[in-house]
């Protein structure tokens, strides 16, 4: 009797190392890698920097993009197409982003394009065609200054691919990018008040039922998280008729109330882990060790603080300089700001977002130096 005991427990545990392995996920060795390029792991462990660099951040970004462009070829949310919606807006200070990554997202809207319609409707491939055309309209306003042929054509791709309900199919399963139909509607409506004359142009005139009905959309639709409510504050501060007045407010003081002691924001203080899309990930958030007093994280304090700074909030207010202070004393060596993920721990692909928004955040607030005259990135 005693040794069927000992026998069946040893099986147990044979059984649950493996389960608990899985669940405690060792962080990848490199977070991006491809050729020469070769990105540490994204870790909480990772030491502050000394002192704020610019220089590191941009290159992180750069290779980073193009890492991933190279292993995997595709347009991520998290990554390459963070990289062209939010890299133009940091040209003066940055230099021009990468041309080699404009033609690349040119390339993939031509392999969309080229898709049957069902077959779009289904995973990621909406979300790439939204980030497509948020990427050309900001590298329109932001480099040329002149909207182009491409960024008029992928914006017209993503409204044919546009749902009856003014929104566009999302995937629930990887916040906070690929988890909400709330999140494609924000980026696809500031894309196209961001790309230079779309709006007024012939295809702009031609869309402008669709148009509304994605306004109308993001106006009426109950947001599903706080996270989303910042979405949409930011995409009003572009979009007049988005919010009035008085949500405007309403929306900014959810923001402030959500500010954390250090002057930063977490990501993890925005939703409940059963919110984030179909809360798949609700085991995982709950089981990390900091679930009950989650740190201020790069993505988020980036977010909170550039959106507010858009909405009006003067960058003297003490509780922006506040977070000014958070980020500039929170970078850590390798350029990033820390973000653990929503999704696992392994990747952490979220700090690049983590270090995209502090970057858009401190230049917002007179932060950020003027670029030296340099070659552009190829």
């Amino acid at each position: 009797m005693k040794s069927t005991t000992l026998i069946r427990l040893s099986t147990l545990l044979a059984l649950a190392i493996p389960l608990c392995a899985a669940a405690q996920q060792k962080p990848a060795k490199l977070q991006y890698k491809h050729e020469s390029i070769n990105i540490s792991a994204a870790t909480k462990d990772e030491p502050i920097a000394a002192k704020l660099s610019i220089e590191k951040a941009s290159a992180y970004l750069e290779e980073g993009a193009k890492a991933w462009v190279g292993q995997r070829n595709c347009i991520s949310c998290h990554t390459t197409g963070a990289y062209l919606r939010y890299r133009p807006a940091l040209t003066p200070h940055l230099g021009k982003p990468s041309a080699d990554m404009r033609d690349f997202f040119v390339r993939e809207m031509e392999k969309l394009k080229k898709m049957d319609r069902e077959n779009f409707q289904k995973g990621v491939r909406t979300a790439q065609a939204v980030y497509v055309a948020a990427g050309l309209a900001e590298w329109d306003a932001h480099v040329t200054g002149k909207l182009s042929p491409e960024t008029d054509q992928a914006l017209q791709l993503v409204f044919e691919v546009q749902q009856d309900n003014g929104a566009w199919q999302s995937t629930d399963c990887w916040p906070p990018y690929e988890s909400s139909a709330y999140q494609e509607a924000s980026v696809a409506i500031m894309a196209a008040a961001t790309a230079p004359g779309w709006l007024k142009s012939k295809s702009g005139v031609a869309l402008k039922a669709q148009i509304d009905k994605a306004n109308a959309y993001l106006r009426d639709t109950p947001a599903p998280h706080d996270y989303a409510k910042v979405l949409k504050l930011w995409a009003a501060t572009r979009v007049p008729g988005i919010a009035a007045q008085a949500e405007r407010k309403e929306l900014i003081e959810k923001i402030w109330s959500l500010q954390q002691d250090d002057g930063g924001w977490s990501m993890r203080s925005f939703a409940e882990p059963e919110q984030w899309g179909s809360g798949n990930r609700a085991g995982k958030l709950r089981a990390e060790p900091e679930f009950k007093n989650p740190p201020s994280d790069g993505h988020m304090t980036g977010l909170a603080t550039l959106v507010l700074r858009d909405a009006s909030v003067a960058a003297k207010d003490p509780r922006i300089q506040k977070a000014v202070t958070w980020l500039k004393s929170n970078q850590r060596e390798s350029g990033r700001w820390w973000t653990r993920s929503l999704n696992n721990d392994k990747f952490h692909f979220i700090t690049y977002s983590g270090t995209a928004y502090p970057l858009l955040a401190l230049m917002k607030c007179g932060e950020l130096p003027n670029a030296p005259r340099r070659v552009a990135v190829r």
